[in-house]
């Protein structure tokens, strides 16, 4: 297992990076950049576990998920500007 630990981190982050991609884009739809403390939040508690856990693959995996919330917080106010831009729609329900 540990030959395949390398392309198993690598292929994991793959995913987790590819399913934040819609979430930011829904998230910032139905919430607005509002919401980026949740982010905030979830990025701090997957950073303190991966610190926390014995297993190196679950803490490396806590530690992508981490810095992938992080980043979702730039990407929540690019995506406020793709937006503007008219690039992606706009919620008609949300003022802000």
């Amino acid at each position: 297992m540990n030959r395949f630990m390398g392309v198993l981190i690598g292929f994991c982050t793959l995913v987790i990076i590819g399913l934040f991609h819609p979430i930011v884009i829904r998230s910032e739809y139905r919430f607005g950049t509002g919401i980026w403390p949740l982010f905030l939040g979830a990025g701090l508690a997957c950073a303190a576990a991966s610190i926390l856990v014995v297993s190196p693959l679950a803490s490396a995996l806590l530690g992508i998920l981490s810095f992938t919330l992080f980043w979702s917080i730039r990407e929540l106010f690019e995506q406020r500007e793709r937006v503007r831009q008219g690039r992606f729609p706009q919620n008609p329900r949300r003022t802000a």
